[in-house]
């Protein structure tokens, strides 16, 4: 009985001893960290941050810039001339004496003066 308990604990215990430690895998310096960081910051800065600052920029002047009589399209898809203006709201004529209530923000593009008799 007593050969058959060494004999399994052998087997149990020689893959045991046989394995090894990985190697800790190379982190690199510090400075390759921040530079890769540094990088990173970069390309978010280029592709997301820069071009949504631009277009939030043009759409406050195009909100600003507003006035009695221009023709806008609102986000709804909503096309009307301006009737009234107020801090942030505005009354759209869309058709001859229909007028609607929307909010300054919601404004995307304001048309050429005499588009909406064309359309």
């Amino acid at each position: 009985m007593n050969k058959i308990l060494v004999a399994l604990i052998g087997l149990i215990s020689a893959p045991l001893a046989m394995a090894q430690e990985a190697p800790a895998p190379g982190g690199g310096s510090a400075m390759a960290q921040f530079l890769f960081l540094g990088g990173f910051v970069l390309i978010f800065y280029f592709l997301v941050w820069r071009p949504q600052s631009k277009r939030a920029k043009e759409h406050r002047e195009l909100v600003g810039g507003l006035g009695k009589g221009d023709e806008v399209i609102v986000a709804g898809g909503l096309a009307g001339r301006i009737t009234r203006i107020k801090d942030d709201f505005m009354v759209l004529e869309v058709s001859d004496g229909v007028e609607v209530k929307v909010q300054k923000n919601s404004v995307t593009t304001a048309l050429p003066k005499g588009t909406l008799k064309d359309v």
